[in-house]
């Protein structure tokens, strides 16, 4: 093996590198971890007060239902009810949806700047 090689080489510079690399490689994993557990509570408080008013608005168009005076009112009530849940579903996806993307964006950021 050649050692020559190696001639000039530091090796406390090298461990001080290796060191502050690491400490840079903690730090950013550390902020990675802090981004998705920020993003994942996020997301975890959005989906409980979506079932929450869902179950809410079910609950209170049950209620109109057992009022009824005729098939038609039913009719009516169920519809509103259908379209109503259905377009606070996709509007609730839509909002989830952008909440996971940007957490992977935010969580991206210390990554790039690491490799950066």
């Amino acid at each position: 093996m050649d050692f020559n090689a190696f001639k000039g080489f530091d090796q406390s510079k090298g461990m001080e590198e290796f060191q502050k690399l690491s400490q840079q490689n903690m730090e950013a994993s550390m902020k990675l971890f802090g981004e998705w557990s920020k993003g994942w509570q996020a997301i975890a408080a959005e989906m409980t007060d979506y079932t929450r008013r869902s179950f809410e608005d079910s609950t209170a168009t049950f209620e109109k239902m057992m009022s009824v005076k005729s098939l038609d009112q039913a009719f009516e009530i169920q519809s509103s009810y259908a379209k109503r849940a259905y377009d606070e579903y996709m509007h609730q996806m839509t909002k989830v949806g952008g909440m996971y993307a940007n957490m992977a964006k935010d969580a991206a950021k210390p990554l790039e700047k690491a490799f950066n």
